[in-house]
């Protein structure tokens, strides 16, 4: 099971996400975390040029063996030549990482296939695969109503999606099995809801009370199945064999531990009274506005 894990290293470039209480990951640890991971079946790191320093933290403990995927920034507004800006963000992304290709390139901000200059960045993204400079390419969305605008636009070879216990878009919507249809690589992400769901009632941020319903159904099917929250998020995405990789981001070997250790139980089905329809709760983007 762990070999479907990808590590998220976003943790590596910046102080990330809302349970995060120790700040960027030490450049040793990170190492850590990486020989640790390799060690684990793990072969799959998920980065992108917009995580700080990652790509730079990464290439310099040396990631030669990994399948890494990248992420294209948003174009920058008013930006005429996007085929010259997006090989020179994919050059420099090879160089900083130190390989010679990327196992996936996906647009950050996927609309930006449906803008002014969407076709010229949909025939570079082409290119570069043709050229061998990426394996596969393909988008990051934040719903899966931005598929539907967007899948006749380019070939998409990997989709990543957030999908979680709360967060089920993109089962509902369909999208999940038509995706695997068309025999696009699907990796899942946001798992543990940026953490909100790991934690403990008493440190849960009191902005968050306003789902205490929600919450208060969380918490009754935990103590009547005894599964912790870990292995209740990891055992419910991973029941789904339509996802391919499941990213997840630590800031420990311990915690990256827990959750490979976590991924060796039965898959875990769990009730629809779970499903949470707030955008404010299931959008971390929202969360400063909630």
């Amino acid at each position: 099971m762990s070999s479907r894990l990808a590590l998220g290293t976003v943790q590596f470039g910046l102080p990330y996400g809302i349970a995060n209480r120790t700040g960027q990951v030490d450049p040793g640890v990170a190492a850590a975390i990486l020989e640790f991971a390799r060690g684990s079946g793990l072969d799959t790191l998920d980065t992108a040029i917009a995580y700080g320093e990652s790509e730079q933290r990464l290439g310099e403990i040396g990631v030669s063996p990994w399948r890494i995927i990248s992420k294209l920034p948003p174009v920058p507004d008013a930006y005429m030549d996007v085929s010259t800006w997006a090989r020179q963000m994919v050059l420099g992304s090879l160089s900083r990482l130190g390989v010679g290709r990327l196992h996936g390139l996906l647009l950050h901000r996927a609309p930006d296939l449906l803008g002014p200059f969407g076709g010229e960045l949909r025939d570079t993204m082409v290119s570069i695969k043709d050229e061998g400079l990426v394996e596969n390419i393909g988008v990051s969305i934040y719903s899966p109503e931005e598929l539907e605008a967007i899948h006749s636009c380019m070939p998409l070879d990997v989709v990543q999606a957030p999908f979680n216990v709360f967060d089920r878009r993109l089962e509902t919507s369909g999208w999940l099995e038509r995706l695997k249809r068309a025999g696009t690589k699907i990796h899942v992400r946001s798992v543990f809801l940026q953490g909100l769901l790991l934690m403990d009632a008493a440190v849960r941020p009191a902005k968050f009370r306003r789902w205490q319903a929600l919450w208060d159904r969380w918490d009754a099917w935990l103590l009547r199945t005894g599964l912790t929250p870990l292995q209740a998020c990891m055992g419910f995405v991973l029941s789904y064999p339509q996802v391919d990789r499941v990213v997840v981001g630590v800031d420990s070997v311990r915690h990256l531990l827990e959750i490979v250790d976590s991924v060796s139980g039965p898959g875990v089905d769990a009730p629809a009274d779970l499903i949470g329809e707030d955008l404010d709760l299931l959008n971390p983007s929202r969360w400063s506005a909630s």
